[in-house]
């Protein structure tokens, strides 16, 4: 036999052994519905900060989670002088609603008043 004429003859029947080898069970996709039971409603609290008087860094957050409601409040020292509270909730489906509020009275330096810090570090 002419190796020409097997290789052809296999080329010809290569796409039907092809198509009766393929699976033709339809696709069924993997149960997706969960049990409610299973998942416990989210419930949280936590509360951290930072006040280092050398850099005049001042800040913190409080926040607590209970299922849908989410209550939380924090505040940062701003650079003029100032403290921004922010308290905000979240109650299901309303959003992320804030109330933002200022302490005290921004504080400019006067022209000519800049001082450059210059930086040393430090090494141990």
């Amino acid at each position: 036999m002419n190796p020409m004429n097997l290789s052809r003859s296999w080329l010809l029947l290569l796409p039907l052994v092809l198509t009766v080898a393929a699976d033709t069970r339809p696709y069924a996709a993997a149960n997706s519905q969960r049990a409610d039971d299973q998942f416990e409603e989210a419930k949280y609290d936590f509360a951290w900060g930072v006040k280092d008087d050398e850099s005049g860094n001042m800040f913190n957050q409080v926040e607590t989670r209970d299922a849908d409601v989410t209550r939380g409040a924090y505040y940062v020292a701003l650079p003029d002088g100032r403290l921004q509270k922010v308290t905000y909730y979240v109650d299901g489906d309303s959003g992320f609603v804030a109330e933002v509020t200022y302490e005290g009275e921004a504080q400019f330096p006067q022209p000519g008043e800049h001082q450059q810090q210059s930086y040393a570090p430090q090494y141990s």
